[in-house]
């Protein structure tokens, strides 16, 4: 069983590794959904961390349907991955009747190489997953990260195990979103998938002393000024031999 982990900041690639993970994938802004990380974070994480290294490349948050002055950071952010040596990159672009944007997809694909290259959850938002998955194919993703049309993986395991039937091989699902202690050993069972994309996600307080009360966090008032997210080691390894598990039922 493969273990991407999805990280948004140096010490939770750091804490991925020490639990195992067989990859990460480099974003920023989780409460987007993941964007493109700064080069100096790749930089830190790719000096730091030995597993494979994937890095999103979304120059925002929002929807999958792109501008051609996005699309050309796209384009930049891919050539600054290669440079920096990163194992592959993670995008999708959409056209606005739902369907995958196959011309930008191959050519971004093509920029890419030799690096690995994943179609990340847009491929949720297309208006026909089995159209989506052949489009796939076709423009050579690698593999699909998905929840199966739905909102978390666990509700989606119906679509998902259908998808990697008629991948056959062809190309790689993973199922992503809500992927946890609870969830893993039903998404693994009822799909037969080799890969899993989560989160591992914990909490720990901030070192700040001094705390200025009138201010719960930047721009909100939930308090994250005082909250630093990173990965639990060991949840990583929880989540891994639960999946494991279910894999050899």
């Amino acid at each position: 069983m493969l273990v991407e982990i999805v990280v948004y900041n140096i010490d939770s690639a750091l804490k991925a590794q020490e639990g195992g993970a067989d990859r990460i994938e480099l974003c920023d802004n989780p409460g987007e959904g993941g964007t493109t990380p700064s080069f100096g974070t790749l930089e830190a994480v790719r000096q730091n961390v030995n597993l494979d290294l994937f890095v999103m490349i979304r120059p925002r948050g929002g929807d999958f349907n792109y501008s051609n002055y996005e699309f050309h950071c796209m384009r930049r952010d891919i050539d600054q991955c290669q440079k920096l040596s990163a194992d592959g990159v993670v995008f999708g672009i959409l056209n606005a009747d739902g369907t995958l944007d196959k011309k930008r997809c191959k050519e971004l694909i093509d920029r890419a190489r030799p690096m690995r290259v994943t179609c990340h959850r847009a491929f949720d938002m297309t208006r026909d997953p089995f159209e989506a998955l052949e489009d796939c194919i076709a423009v050579g993703f690698d593999r699909i990260l998905t929840s199966g049309h739905q909102t978390t993986a666990s509700k989606g395991t119906a679509l998902i195990a259908e998808l990697v039937k008629k991948a056959n091989g062809r190309i790689a699902i993973m199922p992503g979103s809500g992927v946890n202690e609870e969830a893993v050993e039903k998404i693994v069972s009822e799909t037969a998938v080799n890969e899993i994309h989560f989160s591992a996600v914990t909490y720990r307080e901030s070192a700040m002393q001094y705390r200025n009360q009138a201010i719960a966090g930047m721009g909100s008032d939930e308090g994250a000024e005082f909250k630093y997210r990173t990965v639990d080691p060991d949840r990583v390894r929880a989540i891994r031999k639960l999946a494991e598990g279910a894999k050899k039922m």
